[in-house]
């Protein structure tokens, strides 16, 4: 180094490099050198057989009463208990968890607690982390590895002691979800030495028996050391190497144990484990009721398509049937009796007028002896306009036809119920013959 270095620059140096490298340990060791000033702080000292660290665990992050451990995530049954720091004394053995800092004043350096447990259940706490790092390593909490749960399962397989609180609080949600279920209990101790390996073996089992369509792992809270069975390798292997989905609701929601983490899907508690399972009845009976009015109005809307395809076929074939065409060239026949009823007047008139008009230029070119039988035809051509028929038309008369086109001459023609058309100057006028009534000749 080039310069000589200030005290406080060597102490910030080093206060760098220790804190930089150890943002977080856990410590064991005895408490010595115990002091509570008026502030609220305790200063004491870690110490072993070879070594001693000072340390300070200031006020704001002792725990006042707690409810539940905040290492173990043990709820208290009994209430909250004391803070550890109300009861701590020199010579207790004790696992804390916090930062190394230094301490600029003195130069000394200082462990800065945040959590403080006794030795025994450090020690439990410290091998929890040290299995949960290597499965984690090993890929056994692995998100991708994992399975959904089926829906609505009707046999599962149920690992836990019988006796217990946890199987009661199961079956008495089950009993009012779902579509019914059958249940098969698969007895084990889930506290002490003998647990683990009978846990293990029932899993195992109701994967080989073929049965279950999911296992469900349940028991009710207690301490680190109640739950510690969930939190053994045979436990956590029979799991990770389950067929069948399996669901873990092991201890209460604060409680988390490797069982939980490896499982494919977790459980707060024993009961929620049940609503994780099944839906509520009446949740089905409103599904079905919906899925009944969506049907209802799918099949409403194909009757409506059906009835409209229905509709247009019916169309087409009017239009290609027999007595579709024969009612078209009916209309046609009728539409063009009536254009050519309009048009014949005209058509004659015309015709009279070029009529006239020759006539008169022959008259201009004719000796005089021609006028007898110009005469003559003038009288024929007034009887030629007297045979348009078209002629007592315009003066209200009218004619009548029959359904076949011929022309009705008699009422002894016509018959009861029989349809007519009245042939007038400007169209025709349907009618139905309700009865004959015979005029006496005079």
């Amino acid at each position: 180094m080039s310069r000589i270095l200030e005290v406080k620059e060597l102490t910030g140096a080093i206060k760098g490099v220790l804190e930089g490298n150890f943002p977080f340990v856990w410590v064991q060791g005895e408490v010595s050198n115990l002091s509570r000033p008026a502030s609220g702080h305790i200063y004491f000292s870690l110490k072993d057989e070879q070594a001693s660290i000072a340390a300070v665990w200031f006020k704001g992050s002792q725990q006042q009463g707690d409810s539940f451990d905040p290492l173990t995530g043990e709820v208290y049954e009994d209430g909250p208990k004391p803070s550890l720091a109300e009861s701590l004394e020199n010579g207790q053995e004790v696992v804390c968890a916090g930062r190394i800092t230094v301490y600029p004043p003195r130069g000394n350096y200082q462990l800065l607690v945040e959590l403080m447990q006794e030795a025994g259940k450090g020690r439990l706490q410290l091998e929890f982390e040290l299995l949960r790092a290597e499965l984690a390593k090993k890929g056994y909490f692995d998100e991708g590895r994992k399975r959904p749960l089926p829906a609505q399962p009707r046999r599962v397989a149920v690992v836990t002691s019988p006796s217990g609180a946890a199987i009661h609080d199961f079956l008495r949600i089950a009993q009012g979800r779902g579509l019914g279920a059958e249940i098969r209990i698969h007895p084990v101790l889930v506290q002490g030495d003998d647990a683990p390996p009978q846990i293990a073996a029932a899993i195992r089992r109701a994967c080989s028996e073929g049965w279950a369509e999911v296992v469900v792992l349940i028991r009710g809270g207690g301490s680190l050391e109640d739950l510690w069975a969930f939190n053994t390798k045979p436990v956590v292997e029979a799991i990770f190497e389950s067929s069948l989905p399996v669901l873990s609701g092991v201890g209460h929601e604060v409680d988390f144990t490797l069982s939980d983490y490896v499982a494919d899907k977790r459980a707060a508690t024993p009961s929620h484990a049940a609503q994780m399972l099944w839906v509520e009845r009446r949740e089905l009976v409103q599904l079905v009721d919906e899925l009944e009015q969506g049907l209802g109005a799918l099949l409403e809307h194909r009757l409506n398509r059906a009835e409209s395809a229905l509709g247009g076929l019916e169309r087409v074939l009017g239009l290609l049937s027999p007595a579709g065409r024969l009612e078209r060239s009916a209309v046609e026949l009728d539409n063009l009796v009536g254009r050519f009823s309009r048009t014949l007047p005209q058509r004659l008139a015309k015709a009279e007028g070029a009529f006239d008009s020759v006539w008169h230029r022959l008259l201009g070119g004719l000796p005089q002896g021609l006028e007898a039988r110009s005469h003559r035809l003038d009288i024929l051509a007034e009887r030629l306009s007297g045979l348009n028929p078209e002629l007592p038309l315009q003066r209200g008369y009218a004619f009548v036809k029959r359904s076949d086109g011929s022309i009705l001459r008699s009422s002894a023609e016509a018959m009861a119920g029989e349809m007519l058309a009245l042939h007038l100057v400007d169209g025709q006028v349907p009618v139905v013959v309700s009865e004959m009534i015979k005029t006496q000749k005079k």
